[in-house]
């Protein structure tokens, strides 16, 4: 009984964590056709656009590390089917981003929170790796039980508070799209009206990034406790 139900729950956990990734992945992937209609590409739309906000100083870098904005260094990075692209998936995730850079600009409160916690999410997560790799050890040393159910209960918590800190950057992440990529987008007329029910599912998309990352982070824990035999 109990092992059908830890498995339901492991199953519950790996659909919670892996599901959010592919539905971001199955919207991007499905808007990524080249498209011959577009003057340049993501990386030159970024480009444009920032000029126009009069952000000159902000840059736009390729970058394999995923389509980002990174407020301490200024710019706006896209993964290079983005930079160098002429998709709408390219120029939409690229509105999105430079709308981090609109919030930066203007110092948007919920952005610096973000950026804070984010350093500090980084930080745990290794501590939290340290604690629950230190849990055996120091059963062996102090051959006291209850002291490794405290570390891994201390790791866990480090683990689900990096969870929280996914979770709280997602009206952020809707502020870029929704109040900041797409009123430039329609203002514009960068797109045609037909590509606006895309749009703002790629704009969905792209602020949901941050939730599979948290999701991401559930089936972190399940691997430390199925490794650990908690």
């Amino acid at each position: 009984m109990l092992v059908a139900v830890g498995l339901i729950i492991l199953a519950a956990v790996f659909a919670l964590a892996v599901l959010p990734q592919m539905w971001v992945r199955r919207v991007i992937a499905a808007h990524g056709a080249e498209r011959a209609d577009f003057p340049g590409t993501g990386g030159e739309f970024a480009r444009h656009i920032l000029d126009e906000m009069r952000l000159g100083h902000v840059k736009v870098e390729e970058t394999d590390a995923g389509d980002h904005y990174d407020p301490d260094a200024k710019a706006v990075r896209l993964l290079p089917k983005h930079f160098a692209g002429r998709s709408l998936a390219a120029v939409i995730i690229a509105a999105h981003e430079t709308g981090h850079a609109m919030q930066d600009a203007s110092g948007y409160p919920p952005l610096e929170a973000r950026t804070r916690l984010a350093k500090q999410a980084l930080r745990m997560e290794k501590v939290a790796a340290v604690v629950m790799l230190a849990a055996p050890l120091v059963v062996a040393l102090a051959k006291a039980p209850h002291v490794a159910i405290i570390e891994v209960l201390v790791g866990v918590m480090i683990f689900a508070l990096t969870i929280l800190v996914h979770a709280v950057t997602l009206p952020v992440e809707f502020d870029a799209s929704f109040r900041r990529a797409l009123p430039v987008l329609q203002a514009g007329r960068y797109i045609d009206d037909k590509d606006l029910p895309a749009a703002r599912q790629i704009l969905r998309a792209a602020a949901f990034t941050y939730v599979a990352a948290a999701a991401m982070s559930l089936l972190d824990v399940a691997r430390w406790l199925r490794v650990l035999r908690i």
